[in-house]
Protein backbone atom coordinates (compact mmCIF):
# COMPACT_ATOMS: atom_id res chain seq x y z
CA UNK A 1 0.00 0.00 0.00
CA UNK A 2 1.24 3.52 -0.79
CA UNK A 3 0.94 5.46 2.48
CA UNK A 4 2.61 8.56 1.01
CA UNK A 5 -0.68 10.18 0.08
CA UNK A 6 -2.03 10.07 3.64
CA UNK A 7 -1.62 12.05 6.86
CA UNK A 8 -2.35 10.14 10.03
CA UNK A 9 -4.79 11.82 12.42
CA UNK A 10 -4.04 12.35 16.06
CA UNK A 11 -5.85 9.88 18.31
CA UNK A 12 -7.01 12.26 21.03
CA UNK A 13 -9.65 11.62 23.64
CA UNK A 14 -12.78 13.72 23.46
CA UNK A 15 -12.24 16.92 25.37
CA UNK A 16 -8.43 16.79 25.23
CA UNK A 17 -7.03 20.31 25.31
CA UNK A 18 -3.36 20.76 24.61
CA UNK A 19 -1.53 22.90 27.15
CA UNK A 20 -1.08 26.49 25.98
CA UNK A 21 2.03 26.83 28.13
CA UNK A 22 4.64 24.29 29.16
CA UNK A 23 7.69 24.69 31.39
CA UNK A 24 10.85 22.64 31.81
CA UNK A 25 13.75 24.08 33.78
CA UNK A 26 14.25 27.52 32.19
CA UNK A 27 12.46 26.68 28.90
CA UNK A 28 8.93 27.98 28.41
CA UNK A 29 6.81 26.86 25.46
CA UNK A 30 3.76 28.94 24.53
CA UNK A 31 1.18 28.02 21.92
CA UNK A 32 2.41 30.07 18.99
CA UNK A 33 0.27 33.00 17.95
CA UNK A 34 0.41 36.33 16.17
CA UNK A 35 1.91 37.92 19.27
CA UNK A 36 5.14 36.00 18.52
CA UNK A 37 5.43 37.46 15.00
CA UNK A 38 8.46 39.73 15.40
CA UNK A 39 10.48 37.28 17.50
CA UNK A 40 9.67 34.46 15.09
CA UNK A 41 10.64 36.41 11.96
CA UNK A 42 13.96 37.48 13.49
CA UNK A 43 14.56 33.95 14.78
CA UNK A 44 13.83 32.26 11.47
CA UNK A 45 15.84 34.71 9.40
CA UNK A 46 18.83 34.44 11.71
CA UNK A 47 18.70 30.63 11.77
CA UNK A 48 18.12 29.51 8.16
CA UNK A 49 21.22 27.33 7.85
CA UNK A 50 20.97 25.94 11.39
CA UNK A 51 17.29 25.01 10.95
CA UNK A 52 18.03 23.08 7.76
CA UNK A 53 21.07 21.39 9.34
CA UNK A 54 19.35 20.30 12.56
CA UNK A 55 15.65 19.99 11.75
CA UNK A 56 16.00 19.12 8.08
CA UNK A 57 13.28 19.44 5.49
CA UNK A 58 12.72 22.04 2.81
CA UNK A 59 11.63 24.87 5.10
CA UNK A 60 12.87 27.55 5.34
CA UNK A 61 14.13 27.91 1.81
CA UNK A 62 14.60 31.67 2.12
CA UNK A 63 14.19 34.51 4.61
CA UNK A 64 10.62 35.30 5.63
CA UNK A 65 8.76 38.58 5.98
CA UNK A 66 6.28 39.66 8.63
CA UNK A 67 3.47 39.48 6.05
CA UNK A 68 4.25 35.89 5.05
CA UNK A 69 4.98 34.72 8.57
CA UNK A 70 1.74 36.26 9.84
CA UNK A 71 -0.15 33.88 7.54
CA UNK A 72 1.80 30.91 8.92
CA UNK A 73 1.19 31.95 12.51
CA UNK A 74 -2.55 32.25 11.95
CA UNK A 75 -2.50 28.81 10.33
CA UNK A 76 -0.62 27.38 13.34
CA UNK A 77 -3.14 29.03 15.71
CA UNK A 78 -6.08 27.48 13.89
CA UNK A 79 -4.46 24.05 13.73
CA UNK A 80 -3.82 24.28 17.49
CA UNK A 81 -7.43 25.23 18.23
CA UNK A 82 -8.69 22.36 16.07
CA UNK A 83 -6.15 19.90 17.60
CA UNK A 84 -4.71 19.14 14.15
CA UNK A 85 -1.16 20.11 15.15
CA UNK A 86 0.50 21.88 18.07
CA UNK A 87 3.19 24.50 17.49
CA UNK A 88 4.96 26.27 20.33
CA UNK A 89 7.16 29.35 20.49
CA UNK A 90 10.11 28.65 22.78
CA UNK A 91 11.55 31.16 25.23
CA UNK A 92 13.73 31.20 28.29
CA UNK A 93 12.23 32.37 31.56
CA UNK A 94 14.10 35.71 31.12
CA UNK A 95 12.33 35.85 28.43
CA UNK A 96 14.59 35.37 25.42
CA UNK A 97 13.34 33.80 22.17
CA UNK A 98 14.82 30.36 21.50
CA UNK A 99 12.91 28.98 18.49
CA UNK A 100 9.91 26.70 17.85
CA UNK A 101 8.68 23.17 18.49
CA UNK A 102 6.14 21.29 16.38
CA UNK A 103 3.89 18.33 17.15
CA UNK A 104 2.48 17.16 13.83
CA UNK A 105 0.54 14.07 12.86
CA UNK A 106 2.75 11.57 11.02
CA UNK A 107 2.70 12.22 7.30
CA UNK A 108 2.37 16.00 7.62
CA UNK A 109 6.06 16.86 7.63
CA UNK A 110 7.15 14.17 5.21
CA UNK A 111 5.57 11.28 3.33
CA UNK A 112 3.80 8.73 5.50
CA UNK A 113 5.37 5.28 5.36
CA UNK A 114 4.31 2.00 6.94
CA UNK A 115 7.05 2.45 9.55
CA UNK A 116 6.07 6.05 10.33
CA UNK A 117 2.40 5.08 10.62
CA UNK A 118 3.31 3.14 13.79
CA UNK A 119 4.03 6.44 15.58
CA UNK A 120 1.36 8.77 16.93
CA UNK A 121 3.17 12.14 16.67
CA UNK A 122 5.98 13.65 14.59
CA UNK A 123 8.10 15.88 16.85
CA UNK A 124 10.52 18.50 15.52
CA UNK A 125 12.09 21.72 16.75
CA UNK A 126 14.68 24.35 16.00
CA UNK A 127 16.59 26.95 17.98
CA UNK A 128 18.51 30.08 17.10
CA UNK A 129 22.30 29.93 16.71
CA UNK A 130 22.83 31.68 20.08
CA UNK A 131 20.49 29.22 21.80
CA UNK A 132 22.23 26.30 20.08
CA UNK A 133 25.63 27.49 21.32
CA UNK A 134 24.24 27.72 24.86
CA UNK A 135 22.98 24.11 24.83
CA UNK A 136 19.29 24.84 24.32
CA UNK A 137 18.96 22.50 21.36
CA UNK A 138 19.54 19.58 23.74
CA UNK A 139 17.51 21.20 26.53
CA UNK A 140 14.49 21.65 24.22
CA UNK A 141 14.78 17.98 23.20
CA UNK A 142 14.75 17.00 26.90
CA UNK A 143 11.79 19.32 27.50
CA UNK A 144 9.84 17.81 24.61
CA UNK A 145 10.46 14.30 25.91
CA UNK A 146 9.24 15.36 29.37
CA UNK A 147 6.16 17.18 28.05
CA UNK A 148 5.16 14.31 25.76
CA UNK A 149 5.38 11.89 28.69
CA UNK A 150 3.47 14.06 31.14
CA UNK A 151 1.15 16.43 29.24
CA UNK A 152 0.10 14.69 26.04
CA UNK A 153 -1.53 11.34 25.24
CA UNK A 154 1.15 10.47 22.67
CA UNK A 155 3.01 7.29 23.59
CA UNK A 156 4.96 6.63 20.39
CA UNK A 157 6.69 9.88 19.39
CA UNK A 158 8.85 10.06 16.30
CA UNK A 159 11.61 12.68 16.55
CA UNK A 160 12.09 13.68 12.92
CA UNK A 161 14.96 16.15 13.24
CA UNK A 162 18.13 15.24 11.39
CA UNK A 163 20.17 15.97 14.50
CA UNK A 164 18.93 14.09 17.56
CA UNK A 165 20.90 14.61 20.78
CA UNK A 166 22.47 11.53 22.35
CA UNK A 167 20.00 10.28 24.94
CA UNK A 168 22.81 9.15 27.27
CA UNK A 169 24.33 12.58 27.82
Amino acid sequence: MDYGQFIKRFDLSEGFAAPVELRYQDVVASAISRKHLRDDVVGINGSLELIRRTRGGEWPSEPTTEDINFIWLVWHELEFLEAKSFTYALYTTEPRYLGCAYLYPPGRRGPLTEELAAFDVDVSWWVTPAAYEQGYYRKVYDALRQWLASEFPFRRPYYSNIEIPDRRS
